[in-house]
């Protein structure tokens, strides 16, 4: 618990700060934290026996990163697009030698922990104050859903997953957002208070789904952290595994004109 809290006293404030700066630091951040999730997600697809070959999904990646980098965000979604080509195409080429399982784990490879990684800058374009709407509610679902799950938590809600995850818990985090959502609109009276509570309660039971999520995929290769670089904490998809599924759904709450 010591290692745990120093690290995110460390880690958060870090954060936050390349949040606030944007443009070039933040970028450079994300790039840095999508290929070192990108390693993590293959090694958990090599130990769960998913994953052969490393170098194709990392060396598109870097392609991908480096688009990403030069703003040149017309090609992301055709990269995208050639890859599930490739990826799936493959397992046509060569079926019955490459499962389907593992065509779908490659496709993921840029997906989850490369691609999800990006709308943070993207949510950040559109402002710094909805970027840290997303931390609190993701840091205050998990705090809500532990002190919480910890006292009144007895019904589990995903025991194969997580087995100490519990419903009370569940509620408990998605009552934190709510109450962060609301404070969130006192502040800054950016929407209206009934479209940034739907979107807390949404960011809050996504933020729970992308946890859930890397665990199934840990439990898959049977692992207990996707890595060791943060110490009390894990590898960079135990720390942001809530954050790759609320990201997406702000920014395009925002971006469709559903909340702003």
């Amino acid at each position: 618990m010591v290692k745990r809290i120093l690290s995110a006293l460390v880690g958060a404030p870090l954060l936050l700060v390349l949040t606030w700066l944007g443009g070039w630091y933040l970028s450079i951040a994300v790039v840095i934290l999508a290929l070192l999730g990108l390693k993590e997600f293959l090694q958990i697809g090599q130990k769960a026996g998913l994953v052969n070959k490393l170098w194709p999904a990392v060396v598109y990646s870097i392609l991908w990163l480096a688009i990403f980098l030069l703003g040149r965000t017309e090609w992301m979604l055709p990269l995208a697009i050639i890859w599930f080509m490739l990826t799936f195409g493959s397992y046509a080429l060569r079926y019955p030698n490459q499962s389907l399982a593992s065509s779908t784990y490659y496709f993921l490879a840029l997906i989850y922990p490369v691609f999800l990684f990006t709308y943070l800058y993207s949510l950040r374009e559109i402002g710094v104050s909805w970027c840290f709407l997303v931390f609190l509610l993701v840091w205050l679902t998990d705090t809500g859903a532990f002190f919480v799950g910890n006292t009144l938590g007895k019904r589990k809600l995903a025991p194969k997953v997580s087995p100490n995850k519990t419903v009370e818990g569940a509620v408990g985090g998605l009552v934190t957002a709510l109450v962060c959502g609301f404070v969130f609109w006192l502040i800054t009276k950016q929407a209206t208070l009934p479209a940034i509570l739907v979107l807390s309660l949404l960011t809050s039971i996504a933020s729970q789904i992308g946890d859930l999520f890397e665990s199934a995929l840990k439990r898959t290769a049977g692992v207990k952290d996707s890595g060791r670089l943060i110490p009390g904490h894990g590898g960079i998809l135990d720390r942001f595994d809530s954050f790759l599924f609320a990201l997406p759904l702000v920014f395009f709450s925002i971006n469709l004109g559903l909340v702003g």
